[in-house]
């Protein structure tokens, strides 16, 4: 048995869970989740838990049992704490900045690039050289964090570009003389 999908995923008080055939929706005070499942796994809701069980040890069986035990467990996290990816901008001259619900990134192009902000993402710019997007949808949140890294990764040499943070980045030495 997979260990990940044996878990069972506890209900924090102030979450509902609601269930309809391969249909689960989440709502907690962060928001609301909903997740159309593959229905060869059976979820069951029962005293303030949520438990996954697939049908046999088939190797996709395997597969979506924990997978679709995970995509569960990130929605009851993502409707009670929220997911949170930090971005940081290092260049000269780089910088991002806030216009309505556009994200605005100067990254050394000849133009600024704006991006529209994905409805359920909360966008700060706490200093000009980092960014803060918070969600309760944790794939939502990573894609557009990743979209924004996307503009100008981090390159080897400076290591200019927009990175996550912690990210390391490894530099390279260059011509010699």
């Amino acid at each position: 048995m997979s260990r990940i999908g044996k878990k069972a995923i506890s209900i924090p008080t102030g979450v509902t869970v609601t269930l309809d055939g391969n249909l689960i929706q989440v709502k907690g005070p962060k928001g609301q989740l909903e997740l159309r499942f593959n229905p060869i796994v059976t979820v069951t809701v029962e005293d303030n838990e949520i438990k996954v069980a697939r049908p046999s040890d088939d190797k996709f069986h395997r597969s979506i049992h924990g997978t679709t035990r995970s995509l569960i467990e990130n929605m009851v996290i993502g409707v009670t704490e929220e997911f949170t990816k930090v971005l940081e901008i290092h260049g000269v001259g780089f910088r991002a900045q806030l216009k309505g619900n556009t994200l605005a990134v100067n990254a050394g192009y000849s133009h600024i690039v704006e991006m529209p902000i994905p409805e359920g993402i909360k966008v700060e710019v706490p200093t000009p050289t980092e960014i803060k997007l918070t969600g309760s949808d944790k794939q939502l949140v990573g894609q557009f964090a990743a979209e924004i890294r996307g503009i100008r990764k981090p390159e080897p040499y400076k290591g200019k570009g927009i990175r996550y943070r912690g990210e390391y980045v490894r530099r390279k030495e260059g011509k010699k003389a």
